[in-house]
């Protein structure tokens, strides 16, 4: 039986670096561009002998800002992977956008080539907030470019939100989630701002520019969010994200249930054959690799996949979703209980009140899921 195979293909290319972003991405590499597309079919044709016996079930366009670049290319990619790959199961192809960076001709390109849902990076509905963070778009931006891909027909729109912003409020947040809820968005996914090292906000943060909300403000953010968004007919299907009824990412479930998929382009991951490793970070090794007809890899940084550690990812992803792991799935895949698996630790955890079980699943508690990094720290191998 054919295993589900994802596909990420990153494109590194922005109109401006926002402040808190510490993802490849560049401002001043244009020239790069067309050659990278070139490129990046190389590297999909060195993956052509060792994933036939894979069945394609989702494509994510990353970034960077892949609207940015000419529809052309993202065309081309598509194009190029139904010419190499099994497609017969494909069933999702997400683009991550700007709303500054879409125009009608984008989305109808996209759309006659296959894409079939849109991630947008929002962020906040609140302008002063916007410019705060280095976004080069509006409030007005996101509305315009909402409506321009409603009318070109996608069914299928993410939006991120963040919260834990400098200089935000709790009010702001939910401003910002019932004016996108008024929109019947069918996919949210919030994050809590992480202040990277080597981001324009690390070093603001640490001279004292700006300051964060606050860690009780910041919880209050996040419980306040998913009570407005549960009541608004959004399930929280995993820590970050929340979805209408049918409407989950199929592309990020097959990162949560571990199965197999390969990243292309700048710093893209890949999970596949029991090896997990990652790209270059530097268009002339990417480019130097592939042509020496290699995948363009970090060097001695392979990981083999032993069993234990398979399993314990298995259960730390698995736990990521709120209806949690199931435990028949879990004995078909590895021909033991999760109970045996887990056992010093799931007592443990049920008497700290992190996690609950019955007879069919184990799951995160509410407040385990708020304390979920705790959980997961114990649970990978020495």
């Amino acid at each position: 039986m054919k295993r589900e195979l994802g596909i990420y293909i990153h494109i590194p290319f922005c109109y401006s670096k926002c402040y808190y972003c510490d993802f490849n991405s560049h401002i001043d590499q244009y020239s790069y561009i067309e050659k990278y597309i070139e490129y990046l079919k190389k590297e999909i044709d060195l993956y052509e002998n060792s994933i036939k016996e894979y069945k394609l079930k989702t494509i994510f366009f990353g970034g960077g800002t892949p609207s940015l670049i000419d529809q052309k290319y993202i065309c081309e990619i598509i194009e190029y992977i139904y010419k190499k790959m099994n497609t017969q199961y494909l069933e999702e192809i997400t683009i991550e956008a700007n709303p500054k960076t879409l125009n009608e001709a984008k989305l109808s390109a996209y759309r006659d080539a296959g894409v079939n849902r849109i991630s947008l990076g929002l962020q906040t509905l609140n302008d002063n907030l916007l410019k705060n963070i280095g976004r080069i778009h509006s409030v007005q931006d996101f509305y315009d470019t909402y409506n321009l891909i409603r009318k070109n027909g996608f069914k299928n729109i993410n939006v991120d939100i963040m919260f834990n912003l400098p200089n935000q409020s709790v009010t702001d947040v939910l401003d910002t989630l019932e004016k996108v809820v008024e929109l019947d968005i069918e996919h949210i996914s919030l994050y809590s701002l992480k202040v990277e090292e080597g981001t324009p906000f690390y070093n603001m943060y640490e001279s004292g520019e700006i300051t964060l909300p606050d860690e009780d403000i910041e919880r209050e953010m996040y419980h306040r969010s998913i009570r407005f968004l549960e009541d608004r007919g959004y399930k929280q299907y995993e820590i970050s994200n929340f979805s209408k009824k049918d409407y989950e990412c199929k592309h990020n479930l097959i990162y949560w249930k571990l199965k197999p998929y390969i990243g292309l382009g700048l710093s893209a991951h890949s999970n596949i054959g029991s090896y997990r490793y990652g790209n270059v970070e530097s268009f002339s090794d990417y480019f130097s690799l592939i042509d020496e007809k290699k995948l363009p890899i970090i060097k001695d940084e392979k990981e083999f996949i032993d069993i234990d550690m398979e399993i314990a990812e298995y259960i730390i992803l698995g736990l990521r979703l709120t209806k949690g792991i199931d435990k028949q799935e879990f004995k078909l895949k590895y021909n033991k209980g999760i109970e045996e698996v887990f056992k010093e630790n799931l007592d443990k955890f049920i008497n700290q009140g992190l996690i609950c079980q019955d007879d069919k699943v184990i799951r995160l508690t509410k407040r385990g899921l708020d304390l979920c990094n705790l959980v997961f720290m114990e649970l990978l191998p020495d």
